[in-house]
């Protein structure tokens, strides 16, 4: 019998627990509904920029303070900002998940954004955009969604770029924080050592500050897909090759996520077997799902030589299109098998308890037994799978490639390859 316990206050804030007897720590943490997607384009990054400033210092806390009161207790507290939400959370002992709340609770409400603070911010963002920008196995997804969803939120980048992160003022950044940060777009979620009555209680006391409002707005996206290709003087051409993908509530879902197992997801899976164990072409090869609550994305990654990419591509895309004529048995019971063990051991993670909580009230708004999901993992049928398969890959391609490209082939050669 599920332990897990809902509650919604009355200024919209929603608190969500999963109790854990057998364990010592605490990881909670609140989850906001506005992400990359939410940003007007001359704004871009500044979901990120905030989730920075927020631990940049309180009213009654400065940046320092807050780091050595997490530290003095052993805690661990951080944040990450994703295309729909933003999330920020901490991890410690079951004594001191007041002192987490606290904290938690001060930085989202009461953050200062000091003009000296956000000016060394900003600095430290454009550093982290240019380390990404140096890394071309990360980059490349930022431009496979630029190309999936071009002129849309979706499709920018979650950093944003250096002019956009160096223009925003603190009026600026307060501002989107007031819009975007109300108490109905929040989830304040736990798991571990827990009493969700007391942590009602404490968040009501903890969360007055939080506007009632839920008045932001967001468009539907809107897949296109396409190409696009950097030349770059690296050892490694870095690719995806991707599709029109499943949203989350989709009834399609979990056969999407047998399908992309089945094909990249482990050892065993077929772009594995035969494009690194049987023909040594590249070392990182993995297919991946992205899911929203109005669309999605498939994709396959692959890094691989310059002369062996010529090699690679056809293969890659062959692998593609054969899972649309069949699956067998064991290799569906091992893609199945796979979701489900991976399901049940995140079990054990309070930190991942907590953020599966928060993700399901954001996108379900209700909490999702685990014995509904591993149901619809193992109802996945061969047919299903195979039905998925030839819904995504008939789906116009999205491509995308950086590194030395002179044995790459085209986009129309790729998307050729991949007709169904």
């Amino acid at each position: 019998m599920s332990t897990i316990r809902e509650t919604r206050l009355p200024g919209g804030l929603t608190v969500v627990t999963d109790p854990m007897s057998t364990v010592e720590s605490v990881s909670l943490g609140v989850w906001v509904d506005a992400g990359t997607r939410h940003e007007p384009a001359e704004i871009n990054g500044i979901s990120h920029l905030l989730e920075h400033m927020a631990f940049k210092g309180t009213e009654r806390r400065s940046a320092q303070d807050i780091a050595e009161e997490m530290d003095a207790v052993g805690g661990h507290l951080n944040a990450y900002t994703a295309r729909d939400h933003t999330a920020y959370y901490a991890k410690v002992l079951k004594e001191d998940a007041a002192l987490a709340l606290d904290v938690v609770a001060d930085i989202l409400q009461h953050s200062t954004m000091d003009a000296e603070e956000l000016a060394r911010e900003q600095a430290v963002v454009v550093q982290e955009i240019a380390q990404a920008n140096d890394t071309p196995d990360d980059i490349i997804f930022d431009h496979f969604q630029a190309i999936a969803y071009p002129g849309q939120p979706l499709g920018r980048p979650v950093l944003g770029t250096e002019d956009l992160v160096r223009a925003m003022g603190r009026d600026t950044v307060l501002g989107y924080m007031r819009t975007h940060y109300s108490a109905p777009r929040m989830v304040l979620a736990a798991a571990g050592r827990v009493e969700h009555d007391a942590l009602v209680e404490a968040a009501l006391s903890a969360f007055q500050g939080l506007a009632p409002h839920n008045d932001a707005e967001f468009g539907v996206a809107r897949y296109v897909g396409g190409e696009y290709r950097e030349e770059r003087d690296i050892e490694q051409v870095n690719l995806v090759v991707g599709f029109d993908g499943i949203a989350f509530d989709d009834p399609d879902y979990y056969a999407a996520s047998v399908l992309s197992t089945l094909l990249g997801g482990g050892m065993s899976s077929r772009l594995f077997q035969e494009i690194r164990e049987k023909r040594g072409l590249a070392y990182s090869i993995y297919a991946f799902t992205s899911s929203y609550g109005d669309g999605g994305l498939f994709g396959v990654y692959a890094g691989t030589g310059e002369d062996e990419v010529a090699e690679l591509m056809p293969v890659m895309c062959d692998e593609i299109v054969k899972v649309t004529a069949g699956i067998d048995e064991p290799e569906l019971l091992r893609a199945r098998a796979q979701l489900k063990s991976s399901i049940l051991m995140s079990l054990e993670s309070t930190s991942t308890r907590c953020e599966q909580l928060a993700r399901q009230i954001l996108v379900f708004n209700r909490p999702v037994p685990v014995a509904e999901v591993v149901g619809k993992v193992e109802g996945v049928t061969a047919a299903d799978v195979v039905r998925v398969a030839k819904r995504v890959f008939a789906t116009t391609p999205t491509f995308a490639a950086i590194g030395p490209l002179a044995k790459v082939e085209g986009y129309d050669a790729v998307a050729r390859r991949l007709m169904l």
